[in-house]
C-alpha cells in the first residue's frame, strides 16, 4: 500500500507532463483555429487554477481513487470484488462503467443549473487548446473526485483498473481539447474509438444545442448510445464561435474573473 501510494502521484505526473508537452508541440506546428488571446494570457490563468486544483484536492481528499480501490480489493467489498470474472473482462468493464459515470456526471453538470454555474467555467474559454482541458473550478474538481471516489467504491474496480483509467481520461482530455489539426479521414476513423479535437469542439460551440452535445471525454460510444452526439457543428470549425455570450470579455480570463463567475 505504502509503494503504490508514493508510485502513483509521480507516474500520473509524469505521463501527464509528457502528453501535455506533445500536444502544445503538436497544436503549435498544426493549429486548427487562429487564437484570439495570447498563449501566455490563457495559460497563466489555466494552469493557474489547475495547480490551485491540484493543491485542494490534496488538502481536502486525503485519499486517491486507486488507494480506495486497493483497499476495497483487501476487503472484498464493491460489485466487481463481489463476482467472480477473469481478470482481462473486470479490467474491461471497471473501465467502461467509470466512464459512463463521467459521461452521465458530465450531462448532470449541464443540466442542473447550480452545477451547471460551476462548471460554466470550463466553457467560457474564447479559445480553444490544451489548457481548456486544465480549466475547472476548484468545486467542481472537489466534487468529481466525490463523485469518482463514491464510483470506484460501488463498482470495487481494481486499483489497475482505476490507475489506467485515470491515466488515459487525463491524456483523451488534453487530446480531444487540443488545438490540433487532424485529417477529415483520419479524425472520422479516430472518432470510432477516442473523442477528437473536431467531436468535442462542438460541446464548446456558443450555441446551446451544440453545448448540450458531445458530452463524452474519453469514449465516443456514450453519446451515439443516448443521442447526444452531434457530427459538426453549425459553422465551420474554423468560424464557428467558442464560449459563453455573458463571458466574451478579455478580463474574463483573468484567475480572480474565473473563479468567482459562478457567483455572478
Amino acid at each position: 500500500m505504502n509503494e503504490l501510494q508514493l508510485s502513483e502521484p509521480v507516474l500520473r505526473l509524469g505521463i501527464f507532463l509528457g502528453t501535455f508537452s506533445v500536444f502544445v508541440v503538436l497544436e503549435a506546428w498544426w493549429p486548427r483555429r487562429q487564437l484570439s488571446l495570447t498563449r501566455l494570457r490563457r495559460w497563466q490563468s489555466n494552469v493557474g487554477i489547475s495547480l490551485l486544483n491540484q493543491l485542494l484536492a490534496r488538502a481536502f481528499i486525503p485519499v486517491s481513487a486507486v488507494i480506495l480501490a486497493a483497499d476495497l480489493a483487501e476487503t472484498g467489498n464493491g460489485l466487481l470484488n463481489s463476482v467472480s470474472l477473469p481478470v482481462w473482462l473486470d479490467f474491461v468493464l471497471a473501465l467502461l462503467l467509470l466512464d459512463l459515470t463521467i459521461y452521465f456526471q458530465h450531462v448532470i453538470f449541464h443540466k442542473v443549473p447550480w452545477l451547471w454555474r460551476l462548471h460554466r467555467m470550463h466553457h467560457t474559454d474564447t479559445d480553444f487548446d490544451t489548457t481548456t482541458a486544465l480549466r475547472f473550478h476548484p468545486i467542481e474538481i472537489l466534487l468529481s473526485a466525490c463523485i469518482k471516489l463514491g464510483a470506484v467504491w460501488l463498482l470495487g474496480a481494481s486499483a489497475m483498473a482505476v490507475l489506467v483509467f485515470e491515466i488515459l481520461l487525463n491524456a483523451a482530455a488534453m487530446f480531444n481539447h487540443s488545438n490540433l489539426s487532424l485529417p477529415v479521414s483520419l479524425d472520422r476513423m479516430l472518432r470510432l474509438f477516442i473523442v477528437t479535437p473536431d467531436m468535442h469542439r462542438v460541446h464548446h460551440s456558443v450555441i446551446r444545442s451544440e453545448t448540450d452535445s458531445n458530452y463524452g471525454f474519453n469514449f465516443p460510444w456514450w453519446d451515439r448510445i443516448f443521442g447526444t452526439y452531434r457530427a459538426q457543428p453549425q459553422a465551420s470549425h474554423e468560424s464557428m464561435q467558442l464560449g459563453q455570450p455573458e463571458f466574451r470579455d478579455a478580463r474574463e480570463a483573468l484567475p480572480d474573473r474565473l473563479l468567482t463567475q459562478p457567483f455572478r
